[in-house]
C-alpha cells in the first residue's frame, strides 16, 4: 500500500492554463522519490497541490489509503507532510533554534522555554545528523547550515513526508554530501522523502525511484538503478538530447576585460568586494565559482553599470568601463545575461520584438532621427525567434507570455546578436529546462570558439566546470584562487576555496592569470 498517492490530478486556472493533466503519482512509505521535469511540466503545482498551498480542479490525494482534503500548509503539516522551499524561509535575525520552534514554541502561556527550544534543537540535530548550532544566528551561518535548519523545522513539526524543492540549487559539492548523508540518515529512521531537482546526476545518486513530467503530464515512473541520464532527459524533453557539448580547446587571443583592484563597500562601509584583478582573453571562457552571496552578485553588477565602484579600474579594450552606466558599458560593446531575467532581462509587457532590441533601440538600422523603423525591428525580431529556436506564436506576443526557458532565450539572442566584445553571463541557465541548458552551452562555447570573451557565473559548479576554461574562485568578496580547468581539477577540490579553507598565494594566481 503506497504511503502517499496522488490519482489524476488536474489543475486549471482561472485564465485557462492547464498546469496539471491527469497527473498520478505514488510514493512508497521510507523512499527517496525524485520528481523531474522541465519547466512548466507540473511538478512545482503537484507539490504546491500536496501540501495545501494549491487545490486541485479534479483529482484525489491519498494517505494511507485514505481520501484526504489537504486546504491549507498547516493541514498538511497537521498530516504529516513537510515542504523546503528553494528560497529559505527563516527570520535572519532570530537563532537558529528560535527559528525550528517558532509557531509552535515550548513554554506555557505568553512564556517561551527558549533552554528547551534549545534542548529540543539539540535532540533533533543529534537523531538526524542535520548538524547545527542552535544559539547562532541564521545571517551568520553558511547556506548548507541554513538548508538544515529549513529540515529540522519541518521534522519538528512532525513531518513524516519530506518535500525537498531544488535543495542543492546553491550548495558546495561537500554541503550536497553532507545533505545526501542526511537524507539517507531520515529515511533509516523512517521518513519519506520526495526530491524535486534538475540535476539528474543527483537524481541517479540519491532517489529510489523516479517520477518524469512532461507538458502537464505524468510521463512514466521508472526504478532509479534500471535507467540513466540519457533516458531520463529523452522523456523529460521528448527528444535525445546531447548532455556534452561540442568544445574545441581553447585559442586564447588579445586580453579584453582587464580588472585591477576593484573594491565595492555598501552603504555600511562593508566591502562586498574587495581587491578583486582578473583578465578575461578573447577566445576564452573564464567561469566564476562559489556560495551564492560571496560578492559574484555585486561584481557583476559593478562591470555591467548597475553599481558604482568604491575604488579599483575596469578596462574593455583600453576603455574605462567602471561608474559610467549601463548605457555606456554596452557601447563599449559589453552585453550582459542578468542572473535574474524578469527584474533586469526583459520587459514583460513588451513583445519580443522590442525586448530584443531594447538595448539598440536608439541606433541605426532601428532607428533614423526620431522614428524607429518598425519594419526593420519586425524583421530583426523574426529571424532571430527562428535563429535561436524561441517558441513564440509572433514577435509581436508579450515576452512575459512565454516559458521561462524561451523568455532566456530571447535575452540569449538579445546579448549574442549585437557583435560584443565582451559577455558577462550571471546564471545563464537557471530556472531553465534541459533542452534549454543544452542550447544555451552550446551557444555559449560557439561564441567563445569564434572568438568572444565570455565571463560566466553560476552558482552551478558543474555548470562551470562543463563550460569555463580557467575558473575563478570567490570567497567573501575576494579571489580565492584563478585556475587552469584541467581534467585533474575535481569538485572537492574547487569545494575547499569555496568554503575558504584553502587560499591561493597572489603569486599562484598571477600564474594562471
Amino acid at each position: 500500500m503506497p504511503l502517499l498517492e496522488a490519482r489524476n490530478i488536474v489543475k486549471v486556472y482561472p485564465n485557462g492554463t492547464r498546469a496539471n493533466q491527469n497527473v498520478s503519482l505514488t510514493v512508497e512509505k521510507g523512499e527517496i522519490h525524485a520528481i523531474v521535469g522541465e519547466n512548466g511540466a507540473g511538478k512545482s503545482t503537484l507539490m504546491k497541490i500536496l501540501y495545501g498551498l494549491e487545490q486541485p480542479t479534479s483529482g484525489e490525494i491519498l494517505l494511507n489509503d485514505q481520501i484526504v482534503h489537504i486546504p491549507t500548509p498547516h493541514k498538511a503539516i497537521d498530516m504529516g507532510i513537510g515542504m523546503v522551499h528553494q528560497n529559505f524561509m527563516l527570520v535572519d535575525s532570530f537563532s537558529i533554534a528560535e527559528n525550528i520552534a517558532l509557531g509552535r514554541e515550548p513554554g506555557s502561556g505568553f512564556t517561551v522555554d527558549r533552554r528547551q527550544a534549545l534542548r529540543d534543537t539539540e535532540q533533533l540535530s543529534k537523531t538526524y545528523g542535520l548538524q547545527v548550532d542552535p544559539t547562532a544566528r541564521v545571517d551568520t551561518v553558511p547556506v548548507g547550515m541554513r538548508q538544515r535548519v529549513e529540515i529540522l523545522k519541518a521534522l519538528y513539526r512532525g513531518a513524516q513526508i519530506l518535500i525537498l524543492d531544488e535543495p542543492t540549487a546553491v550548495l558546495t559539492p561537500k554541503e550536497t554530501n553532507d545533505l545526501f548523508a542526511a537524507i539517507r540518515n531520515l529515511i533509516a529512521e523512517g521518513k519519506t522523502v520526495i526530491f524535486i531537482t534538475h540535476k539528474l546526476r543527483e537524481v541517479m545518486e540519491i532517489s529510489d525511484r523516479v517520477t518524469v513530467m512532461r507538458a502537464a503530464q505524468t510521463v512514466g515512473m521508472v526504478e532509479t538503478k534500471g535507467t540513466s541520464i540519457p533516458e531520463l532527459a529523452r522523456m523529460m524533453v521528448g527528444r535525445e538530447v546531447f548532455m556534452q557539448v561540442d568544445k574545441p580547446p581553447v585559442k586564447r587571443g588579445k586580453p579584453v576585460l582587464k580588472v585591477d583592484k576593484l573594491t565595492y563597500a555598501n552603504e555600511a562601509g562593508r566591502k562586498l568586494v574587495n581587491q578583486a584583478s582578473f583578465t578575461v582573453y578573447e577566445g576564452e571562457i573564464l567561469g566564476v565559482a562559489g556560495v551564492e552571496g560571496n560578492g559574484q552578485t555585486e561584481l557583476v553588477e559593478v562591470l555591467t553599470g548597475l553599481r558604482n565602484a568604491t575604488a579599483g579600474e575596469a578596462h574593455v579594450d583600453g576603455s574605462m568601463i567602471l561608474n559610467q552606466g549601463p548605457r555606456k558599458v554596452r557601447e563599449a560593446r559589453v552585453t550582459h545575461i542578468p542572473e535574474d531575467r524578469l527584474t533586469n532581462g526583459v520587459a514583460r509587457s513588451e513583445s519580443i520584438a522590442d525586448n530584443l532590441i531594447i538595448d539598440r533601440y536608439y541606433r541605426e538600422p532601428f532607428a533614423s532621427s526620431v522614428l524607429l523603423n518598425l519594419g526593420t525591428v519586425v524583421r530583426n525580431g523574426a529571424d532571430l525567434i527562428k535563429q535561436f529556436g524561441i517558441k513564440a506564436q509572433h514577435g509581436d506576443q508579450p515576452v512575459g507570455s512565454l516559458s521561462g526557458g524561451n523568455m532566456q532565450k530571447v535575452i540569449v539572442a538579445r546579448e549574442f546578436s549585437s557583435n560584443p566584445r565582451l559577455l558577462i553571463a550571471a546564471q545563464p541557465t537557471r530556472g531553465v529546462d534541459i533542452g534549454a541548458i543544452e542550447f544555451i552551452h552550446q551557444q555559449l562555447v560557439d561564441k567563445r570558439t569564434e572568438g568572444l570573451a565570455i565571463f560566466l557565473i553560476s552558482a552551478d559548479l558543474q555548470e562551470v566546470m562543463k563550460l569555463a576554461d580557467r575558473i575563478m574562485v570567490m570567497y567573501n568578496g575576494e579571489i580565492a584562487a584563478i585556475l587552469p580547468n584541467t581534467p585533474d581539477l575535481t569538485e572537492e577540490k574547487l569545494g575547499l576555496y569555496m568554503l575558504g579553507a584553502v587560499r591561493q598565494t597572489e603569486a599562484e594566481m598571477e600564474a594562471h592569470q
